[in-house]
């Protein structure tokens, strides 16, 4: 068996449950790497990262370069004597860091690698109206995303999820198959396989305004998908047009409806329960919404206090 000195980088929440996993089973974490803390907030206080307030808590070592190219980090680095280096939800390695340790750097990675590689994977899964997804471990290469696989887990992703559920299950799975990952490099046991060159290739592109607004003229299904896929984080939007206001509205959940009907694409039908916008082949049904300057709210909440008029639309 190897004895494994354990170098780990992450930052966000989907990391945590990982570095946890680890502690808990008591392998030895000699460097925990996350990003530095950034102001937020309208005080500018700063804000520590998910991991680092975990690596805190089980008085782990923690570094938080600005620079991974910089002499300073990677003395710091190579002092910790690391022989495997983790990697869940860092940014992009120097090929000088991610070789260093004598039984390399794995990433894990939240698709079913080839597929949806990059930025955003849990995302563009429930965009793209998959039914499964998964997470993958590999060892790091100069690409993205593209080094050879080590273990791989499917996952169901059901009809209604949103991506803050699939998030959780996928970070729950992750964790299992990082020890999974990690006991067979202990055993030296490990065997990889060459990721496959298939044409075809889904890609999980980062997330910006443009791409997550939402296309009325689009299919039922895949609206409805998109709303599911950018909910909780960061959101689908759009423009309502409400007699002379103009405003950019956010949707966070929402049913559908195929039916035949008449109404010009983007109108909206309200009652005093329901809010319903005209798509091709039927309605999307709002059930959470959130306008400018205010929180985030249930539709018969918004139409007790916000009046809709008779020629409102969507764009």
């Amino acid at each position: 068996m190897r004895d494994l000195r354990i170098v780990f980088m992450g930052t966000p929440d989907f990391a945590v449950a990982t570095l946890k996993a680890l502690v808990e089973n008591q392998y030895n974490i000699v460097g925990v790497i996350t990003a530095p803390d950034k102001p937020a907030g309208r005080g500018r206080k700063l804000n520590e990262s998910a991991v680092k307030l975990y690596a805190k808590e089980a008085n782990l070592n923690i570094l938080q370069p600005t620079n991974l190219k910089s002499e300073d980090f990677l003395t710091e680095l190579k002092e910790l004597n690391a022989n495997l280096q983790i990697v869940v939800a860092f940014r992009m390695l120097p090929k000088v860091v991610w070789q260093m340790p004598e039984y390399g750097t794995f990433n894990l990675h939240a698709s079913l690698l080839p597929n949806y590689r990059g930025a955003a994977p849990i995302n563009w899964a429930i965009i793209n109206g998959e039914t499964t997804t998964g997470v993958s471990t590999f060892f790091i290469d100069e690409k993205i995303d593209t080094g050879d696989m080590i273990l791989q887990e499917e996952v169901n992703i059901e009809p209604d999820e949103n991506v803050g559920s699939l998030h959780d299950k996928l970070m729950h799975v992750g964790s299992d198959l990082v020890l999974k990952t990690v006991n067979s490099i202990k055993g030296n046991t490990v065997k990889t396989t060459p990721q496959k060159a298939t044409e075809g290739i889904k890609t999980a592109y980062k997330l910006n305004k443009d791409n997550c607004k939402i296309d009325w003229n689009a299919p039922i299904d895949n609206i409805y998908n998109k709303i599911r896929g950018l909910s909780p984080y960061p959101s689908a939007w759009c423009t309502l047009i409400n007699e002379d206001q103009t405003l950019d509205i956010k949707i966070y959940k929402a049913e559908k409806e195929t039916v035949s009907h008449t109404n010009s694409i983007g109108t909206i039908i309200c009652s005093k329960k329901e809010l319903k916008i005209a798509v091709t082949n039927g309605y999307i049904i709002v059930k959470e919404i959130k306008l400018p300057g205010k929180r985030a709210m249930d539709i018969k909440s918004l139409l007790n206090g916000y009046d809709f008029k008779e020629n409102a639309r969507v764009l």
